[in-house]
Formats: structure tokens, sequence, C-alpha cells
């Protein structure tokens, strides 16, 4: 990055680090020795899921059932551990810029072009020029080390989204929406049910095409408008279709 001096950098650390590659694996392996144990006794409760698999544990010797379980424990914890950590937020800032990388995806938001920046919940978000989200992350990452890390590079750090009280929540056929958007917002509030995690994000990128911000709130969504935002009519009478389903 080409800020003056050294980018500070905000992430878990190595206590994060310990836990995922360190203490998930320990705990698998716990569990698993647990579970081989007992396996016995867990073949026997009727409600118990995969019973037979409970029952061939439980008629190994010991040495080999316990060893199999510490080891099948322990590569669950890796695999939760490296799930973990493709999953961590790097935020690095400068005077100029912010880095936000997860896993191997990385993008750069410039400092002139932002309005904002806040944590709301816990997404780190940065606000443009036109009240647009930049950039919006969800991460465990302390709000009073981001704001450190912020502030002290002269970025314009709020307390609090300074749009909270112009959010509206969504129910279908709502007026003051941009054309299109209710329909997507149907179809984005179908995929928030189905937990379909990259269906949500690619239609929140369509909604800010036509100058629809969303947050949501559970499985509820809340919209506001961007300034340069052109509302449409009332869906319910412009016979708006929905999106089909994805």
């Amino acid at each position: 990055m080409d800020g003056y001096g050294v980018p500070t950098r905000v992430d878990g650390g190595a206590a994060e680090l310990a836990v995922l590659w360190v203490g998930l694996p320990a705990a698998g392996a716990g569990a698993g020795a647990l579970l081989a144990r007992f396996a016995g006794w867990i073949a026997e409760l009727p409600w118990a899921p995969v019973q037979q698999l409970f029952e061939v544990v439980d008629r190994l010797p010991d040495p080999q059932a316990g060893i199999g379980g510490l080891a099948v424990g322990a590569l669950g914890g890796l695999v939760l551990g490296a799930m973990g950590a493709a999953d961590r937020l790097v935020v690095t800032v400068d005077v100029e810029r912010v880095r936000l990388r997860r896993g191997g995806a990385e993008r750069d938001v410039e400092r002139r072009a932002t309005r904002a920046v806040f944590v709301d919940g816990k997404d780190l978000v940065l606000l443009g020029g036109d009240d647009e989200e930049l950039a919006r992350e969800r991460s465990d990452l302390s709000a009073g080390r981001l704001s450190d890390a912020f502030r002290g590079r002269g970025w314009p750090w709020t307390d609090g989204d300074p749009h909270r009280d112009a959010y509206r929540r969504w129910v279908p056929g709502l007026p003051g929406l941009p054309s299109g958007a209710d329909a997507l917002l149907r179809a984005r509030q179908r995929a928030l049910d189905k937990e379909k995690g990259g269906e949500v994000r690619e239609l929140r990128v369509e909604l800010a095409r036509l100058g629809v911000v969303v947050r949501d709130d559970g499985k509820r969504q809340y919209w506001r408008l961007t300034r340069s935002a052109v509302p449409g009519p009332d869906p319910a009478t412009s016979g708006e279709r929905e999106v089909d389903e994805r």
C-alpha cells in the first residue's frame, strides 16, 4: 500500500489462529475419543443417528477404536479450522486506501471515495459519496480496534450508521422502491429463507445497482435509497412481476 508510514493491520491475531489450528483439532480429537468410548451405549439409543456405524466402532478392539476416534475427530477439527481461516477478514488501513482481504480474495477501497466508515452489528461498512455501500464485510473484529485504525489514518469514522433511521422494513408491494427492486427483494427473501448465502449476496449487488441499500436483521430485510435513486411506481398497481426463483 502506498500511504504515508506503516499501514495499520487489524485481524484476529495469534489467539484466533491458535483456536483455529490448535483448539479445534484438540476439541475434535477429544470428542472423537469420547464417541468411540461410548459407541456401544450410543448404538443402543433408538433415536441415535448412524447406529450401524457406532455398532461397528463398538466391535473394534479398544486401542484401535480409541485411536481411530482421536484421528477422525482431529481431522474434523482441522477441516473446521481451515474453513475458519479461509473466512478470516484482514483489514489493512493507510491514509489513501483500505485493503479488505478474506481468504484468497482482496479488494481496495479508496479514502477519497469514502464518506463514512462504521460498524453495523458485526459488519464493517464503508459508504460512498452517494450514500451507497462501497463495502460490507462481516467479521468478529473488535470495533474499538477498527475505530482506532481508521481514525488514526484520518478516515471519516462514525460511531454508528448515519442513515439508520432511514431504513424501512421491506414487505411485498411496499411503495417507494425503484422499478424492479420489489421483485429482487422478493427473490432475496426466498434466498434468505433457504439460507442461500451466495444468492443473497448476488441480489444485494443487483439492488445496489438500482440505488437500494439493504441490511438484514435475522431473516428480515430493511432498505433505504441512495441519494441518486429514483423511486418507481407502486408495484401493487404497476403489474411488476417477481423475479423467477433461481
